[in-house]
Order: C-alpha cells, then structure tokens, then sequence
C-alpha cells in the first residue's frame, strides 16, 4: 500500500507545526486506531461497505457546510470531524482488501497538491489565472478532452450548472460564445432573484429543477459544439 520511498519535492514542502508529524497530532493516530478497533468490535461497523456509507457521506458533507454557513466554532469542527471519519472509514475498508490505506490517501493528495502548485513548492511563477491553470492540470493529468470531463452527474441542476460554466471559462469559452448573456447585478441580490425564479415556476406548474436540467443539456451541448470547431 503507502510507498515508503514516494518522492518528494525536497525541502520546499513546509514540515507540520510543532514536533514530528506522528507526535504532533496524536489524536489522529488516536482515532485511526480507534477506526481499527470499530471494524473489529462493532458488528454494525464491520458491516459497512463503501456503498452503504454513501448516504451518511453526502450527509455529513451537509452538514459541515450548514455549520460553516450559520453554527459556531464548536459546530464546525464537531462536523469536521464527522467527515474525518467517513474519509478514515472508507479507507479502512479498501485497507482491509489491500487496495489502499490512510498513508496512501494522504499522500496522493499531498503529492497533487504539490505538483499544482510549483510556484509554492519549485520555481514556477504564480498564475494570472490560478483557476484556469488548475483546471489546465487537472485536464492534463486526467487525460480529459472536454471540459465537461469530470463533472459528477449526481450534482444537483443548478450546482452543475456552476460546475459546467466555471469549467467552460476555464478553457477559454466566455459565457457569451455559449448564448448566456451576464448581467451585472448586486450580488447580494441574486439569492432574491433564484427565488423570484422559482416562484415564477410554481405559478406556471413548472418544476425548476427539471428545467434547468433540460436548459443545461442544450448548454453542454452547445459548448461540446464549440470545442469541437476549435480543436
């Protein structure tokens, strides 16, 4: 599994506050080992599968973001650590099958991060655009030729839609060349006008989500078009 002998980017990377990494968070190796005894111990936690986890991952993931938009500090880190445990808890799974474990979870991630960001960790220059660049790298290591390529299909309609649209400016296709025109319009003023949409909706018996997904598939089509006449 975790590679002992994984490169490194040298002494560019920063070193965990504090003492050694293992001793500096022994809560950490406190609860991945508190994982260990849970798979062991606990009939209903020996039983769990990645995909019988899925709905309490999507719900924790909710609930972090509720307590990052109206809970206190106590409430956040609280949901943090639920999270923490859905990312320890599928990585003790494919551990026990010999896929992977924790170390190599940390270290993928670390790794990428380090590789996207040379000019923190080598001597690249900073981006004008460190949106686009990332996407750029994203592209590049996942061999993908669209910029759809990627985007989760159980996205809600109009989180898709961010998705699909961000995707586009970053490869370079304004939302103007897909047929969107943009506004300028205060900011604080857009919740009110989803919901002014939403309402218009219901008084037509229209299901807004439903017609954002069809409005979506024509715009996903217009810009497979445009890639395909400028490749």
């Amino acid at each position: 599994m975790a590679d002992a002998a994984r490169a490194t980017p040298g002494d560019a990377e920063p070193a965990p506050a504090g003492a050694a990494a293992a001793s500096s968070y022994p809560q950490v190796v406190r609860l991945i080992g508190v994982m260990h005894a849970l798979r062991t111990g606990c009939p209903w936690d020996a039983e769990q599968t990645h995909l019988s986890l899925v709905h309490y991952l999507v719900e924790e993931t909710c609930e972090v973001v509720e307590a990052i938009e109206a809970g206190t500090d106590a409430d956040l880190a609280e949901e943090l650590g639920d999270l923490m445990l859905q990312v320890l808890f599928h990585s003790e799974i494919a551990a026990e099958a010999g896929r992977f474990d924790i170390e190599d979870v940390a270290a993928g991630i670390a790794d990428k991060l380090v590789a996207r960001h040379p000019y923190v960790f080598a001597d690249g220059e900073v981006p004008a655009d460190l949106v686009s660049s990332w996407e750029q790298k994203k592209a590049v290591e996942k061999n993908r030729a669209s910029a759809l390529d990627g985007i989760p299909d159980r996205l809600s309609a109009l989180a898709r839609a961010h998705k699909v649209i961000a995707r586009a400016r970053s490869h370079g296709h304004q939302p103007a060349q897909l047929g969107i025109e943009v506004k300028a319009m205060d900011p604080d003023l857009l919740g009110d006008e989803f919901l002014r949409l939403v309402a218009v909706a219901e008084a037509l018996g229209v299901d807004p989500e439903q017609e954002t997904r069809r409005a979506l598939r024509d715009l996903e089509g217009r810009l497979r078009d445009l890639e395909n006449r400028t490749r």
